[in-house]
C-alpha cells in the first residue's frame, strides 16, 4: 500500500537566527521530527536559506541577481551538509535535489522526476529539494520557495503540505494565529501583511496564493511555525498553526500534472463569456481571450485569469503568445482543448 506523501517547505527566516546564519539547533529538531515520520510519510523537504547562507562569501554583497545565484551556489552545499550531519544520526541518507521550472512543465521530465523521488524513497533517502538558482532563466524561475513546494505537493499527490514561517500561522487582527480556515477568500485575505522577511523571497500573499492552489486540489495546507519541542507532529495534529481545510478533488494524474506546471511562463486573461464556457467544460477559444501576458509556446502551461485578475485555472496552450494575440478576433480557433484545462 503506497504510503501518504508530506511537504515540508521552510522558509529562510524560520531556520536562521538574528545574524542571518542557520540555527543549527533548529535544524537538529527537525531531523528529529522528519526521522519519526518518515515512518508512515514519503517526505519531501523543501529548505530555503541557500542565499542566506552562501552572501556572506560575495564581498560586498548587494543583492543583484548574480550575486544571489553565486550566494546559492555556496550556500545550497553548507545546507546540504548541515541536513546530512542530523539526519545521519537518524539513519536516514539525505540527496539534494535541485529543481528548475522545466521538471513541471515538461510532462516526460516531471514523470522521471518523479520516478526518481519514488526511488529514494524505496532507499529511506529524504530529498532536500531547491531551485537551481545557477542555471535557472530568470523569466522562468519559481517565484519562491513556497511556489516550489506547492507544486511538488500538487505533483506528487501529497497528502499534506507544511509551510514553516517565523509568522507561525495567518495572524487575525489582534495578532493571534487562526487555527482554521476552511476558505481563501476576501475575509482571510484582510489580514495579511503585506512586508515580507528581510531574508526570504516570500510572504504570508504568497502564501496564501500558493495555499489556494493546493486546497482546491485537495491538499490539506498547514502554515505554522517551528516553536515547540514537536511543532511538525502538532502541526499535522492541528495543533500549531494555521489549517486550510483541502476541498474534494477528482482529478485524473495527468491533469494534477496541468495544475502542477501552474503559475509559469504566461497568462491568458479572458472575458466573462469564455469564463462561463471554461466552467461548462468548453475548449478555450482565442475570440474569449482579451489579452495574452508573457513568453509562452504551443504546448505550455499557462494561466487563465478572469476579468476580476482571479485565477481560474491552467491550460496548455495550442499555440504561442503572439499567435494567440493575433488572432484575438477570429471565431473558432482553438487556444486550449477542454482536456488541456483544468479549473481551480
Amino acid at each position: 500500500m503506497a504510503r501518504e506523501v508530506l511537504v515540508i517547505k521552510l522558509g529562510t527566516a524560520v531556520i536562521t537566527n538574528s545574524e542571518g546564519n542557520i540555527d543549527h539547533s533548529i535544524v537538529k529538531k527537525v531531523a528529529a521530527e522528519i526521522a519519526g515520520l518518515y515512518k508512515q510519510y514519503d517526505i519531501v523537504l523543501v529548505s530555503s536559506g541557500a542565499v542566506g547562507s552562501g552572501k556572506k562569501f560575495i564581498r560586498d554583497y548587494k543583492g543583484s541577481l548574480s550575486e544571489r545565484k553565486a550566494a546559492a551556489a555556496v550556500g545550497n552545499p553548507i545546507l546540504i551538509q548541515l541536513y546530512h550531519k542530523y539526519l545521519q544520526q537518524h539513519g536516514i541518507t539525505v540527496a539534494q535535489a535541485l529543481c528548475e521550472r522545466v521538471h513541471f512543465s515538461n510532462r516526460k521530465q516531471f514523470l522521471q522526476l518523479k520516478q526518481t523521488f519514488n526511488t529514494f524513497w524505496e532507499n529511506s533517502i529524504l530529498p532536500v529539494v531547491n531551485e537551481n538558482d545557477l542555471v535557472s532563466n530568470v523569466e522562468i524561475k519559481f517565484s519562491d520557495n513556497d511556489e516550489l513546494a506547492t507544486l511538488i505537493a500538487i505533483g506528487f499527490d501529497a497528502s499534506t503540505l507544511i509551510l514553516c514561517t517565523s509568522a507561525g500561522g495567518l495572524l487575525d487582527d489582534k495578532k493571534q494565529v487562526i487555527p482554521k480556515i476552511e476558505n481563501v477568500d476576501a475575509s482571510v485575505l484582510q489580514y495579511v501583511n503585506t512586508e515580507k522577511s528581510g531574508l526570504g523571497l516570500g510572504g504570508m500573499i504568497s502564501k496564501l496564493t500558493f495555499t489556494r492552489l493546493a486546497i482546491s486540489l485537495g491538499i490539506r495546507v498547514i502554515i505554522c511555525g517551528l516553536k515547540g519541542p514537536h511543532p511538525l507532529v502538532d502541526a499535522l495534529g492541528e495543533k500549531n498553526g494555521s489549517c486550510f481545510t483541502p476541498k474534494k478533488s477528482n482529478l485524473r494524474a495527468r491533469q494534477k500534472w496541468l495544475a502542477s506546471g501552474s503559475v509559469t511562463l504566461g497568462t491568458l486573461h479572458v472575458d466573462k463569456g469564455a469564463a462561463k464556457a471554461l466552467a461548462n467544460r468548453k475548449s478555450l477559444l482565442t475570440i474569449g481571450i482579451k489579452s495574452a501576458e508573457g513568453k509562452f509556446v504551443g504546448g505550455e502551461v499557462i494561466q487563465l485569469m478572469d476579468e476580476d485578475g482571479v485565477i481560474l485555472g491552467v491550460a496548455k496552450t495550442k499555440m504561442d503568445a503572439l499567435s494567440i494575440s493575433k488572432q484575438l478576433n477570429e471565431k473558432g480557433i482553438i487556444a486550449a482543448h477542454a482536456d488541456d484545462i483544468v479549473l481551480f
